[in-house]
C-alpha cells in the first residue's frame, strides 16, 4: 500500500492566497522578523552572487518585497522584477520607498510569465513551500534563467523530531535538504550547494524545524530549456482573490 500524502492545508495556490491575504498587513513587522531575519536575507543573497548592478534578476513569491530589499542593494532597481500570486502582499510593496522603479507583477511560479533565457539571476525565499509541485517550480527557475545564470532558493527544511514533522507536514511543505538538492540536480543545474540558515536567537540541533532553514543555489551552464521534461502539466488551481474578483 502506498503512504498516505500530508494534508498540508496551505500548499495550494487558492488557500495560500488566502492565507496572505490575512497576514500581509503583519507580515514585515510580526511574522518575518522571528523566522526570517534581514540577517538570514543577507548571508543568502551572498551565495546569489549580486556582483553587478546591470544585472536582470527576479524574485519569485517575493510577497511584500523583503528579499528585494536585499536584491535592490546590490541591482539597479530597474533591472529588477517582483512576482507573486498575493495582489495583498504586492500592495506592501509598492509602498515601499526602495522598491520605487523595479517591476511588479502577478504570477504563478509554477508557470512563469517569461520567454526562456530571460534574467541572469533568479532569487525565491519563503515561497516553495506553498507551491504544489515544487519540481515544476524549479525548472521554471532554470528555464527562465540565461546562461551562466544563478538560481537561489531559500526556504524550510523537513523536521527531525516527530511532533515537529507532524505538524509541518500539516501546515505546508518542508522538505528535506537531500530533497532541495535532487530537485535542482533534476532541473539541470550544476555546482549545487546547500547553506543552513536560522536567525540569531535559534541555537542548538535543527531537530525541530524553522519555516526559513536553508539557501540552496545552483548554476545554469548553457542556454535553453531545462534537459527535465515532465509527463504532466502544471497543476491548474482555480485562485480567487479572496475579496471575490
Amino acid at each position: 500500500m502506498g503512504s498516505t500524502k500530508p494534508l498540508r492545508l496551505i500548499q495550494h495556490k487558492k488557500e495560500a492566497l488566502w492565507f496572505y491575504s490575512f497576514i500581509s498587513f503583519g507580515y514585515d513587522h510580526v511574522f518575518n522578523p522571528g523566522q526570517y531575519t534581514e540577517d538570514m536575507r543577507d548571508i543568502s543573497l551572498e551565495h546569489a552572487r549580486l556582483h553587478s548592478r546591470a544585472l536582470k534578476v527576479v524574485d519569485v513569491g517575493g510577497g511584500t518585497g523583503f528579499t528585494t530589499l536585499g536584491v535592490v542593494r546590490y541591482v539597479d532597481p530597474e533591472n529588477v522584477t517582483l512576482l507573486d500570486q498575493s495582489p495583498h502582499q504586492l500592495d506592501k510593496a509598492r509602498k515601499k520607498k526602495a522598491l520605487r522603479g523595479i517591476k511588479i507583477m502577478e504570477g504563478d511560479a509554477e508557470d512563469l510569465p517569461f520567454p526562456t533565457d530571460t534574467f541572469d539571476r533568479y532569487v525565491s525565499a519563503g515561497s516553495i513551500e506553498y507551491w504544489p509541485d515544487p519540481q515544476r517550480g524549479i525548472r521554471e527557475a532554470y528555464r527562465v534563467l540565461s546562461a551562466d545564470g544563478v538560481a537561489c532558493m531559500i526556504g524550510p527544511v523537513r523536521p527531525t523530531f516527530w511532533l515537529s514533522r507532524f505538524f509541518a507536514d500539516m501546515w505546508m511543505l518542508f522538505p528535506t535538504e537531500e530533497e532541495y538538492i535532487e530537485w535542482f540536480e533534476r532541473a539541470g543545474f550544476k555546482d549545487v550547494e546547500l547553506t543552513r540558515i536560522g536567525p540569531k536567537w535559534y541555537r542548538g540541533a535543527r531537530r525541530h524545524g524553522l519555516v526559513i532553514g536553508c539557501c540552496v543555489t545552483g548554476i545554469k551552464t548553457q542556454s535553453g530549456d531545462s534537459p527535465l521534461q515532465l509527463s504532466h502539466p502544471p497543476k491548474r488551481s482555480t485562485v480567487l482573490h479572496p475579496d471575490g474578483a
